[in-house]
């Protein structure tokens, strides 16, 4: 699994107009299902999603985590990246889980999120979503559970 974690002090996604999530202060989760994940990736993500220390103190350092702040997550789905693009210019996404697989993988990440207790929202798996975010900071973080990084 790989996840784009964005620090927000807003997000919100809407499918055909409508709202379907929105937060506040936290993050939001771009998160691609490769073909070979499983619950293992998912634990591991979500151990260190939600321990991830990469919001102010008092003093203005980096050590507080989302529980902390007892911020807010908006998870998106994204199979787009899987993408390889490594040969000519149109990226490949056949080792992006098909959809029998990353539905479930999708939800059990969602209800791992939830056990914290925080507010977590979502898109809709498969869905031409808008995503809107201002972005805090900016602070961008990518973390793939294959490489551990």
């Amino acid at each position: 699994m790989k996840v784009i974690i964005q620090r927000v002090s807003e997000a919100n996604v809407k499918v055909d107009g409508v709202y379907k999530g929105e937060i506040q202060q936290g993050y939001l989760l771009l998160l691609g299902i490769h073909e070979e994940d499983s619950h293992e990736d998912i634990d591991w993500l979500v151990h260190k999603i939600l321990h991830l220390r990469i919001f102010g103190d008092e003093n203005d350092k980096l050590n507080l985590s989302i529980r902390d702040i007892e911020g807010e997550i908006l998870c998106i789905s994204q199979f787009t990246l899987i993408a390889d693009y490594k040969k000519g210019n149109r990226p490949s996404f056949i080792q992006a889980a098909k959809p029998e697989k990353a539905i479930p993988l999708y939800e059990s990440f969602i209800k791992e999120l939830k056990k914290s207790g925080l507010k977590i929202a979502q898109g809709v798996f498969g869905a031409n979503m808008q995503v809107n975010l201002i972005n805090d900071g900016p602070v961008t973080i990518i973390m793939d559970s294959k490489t551990k990084q």
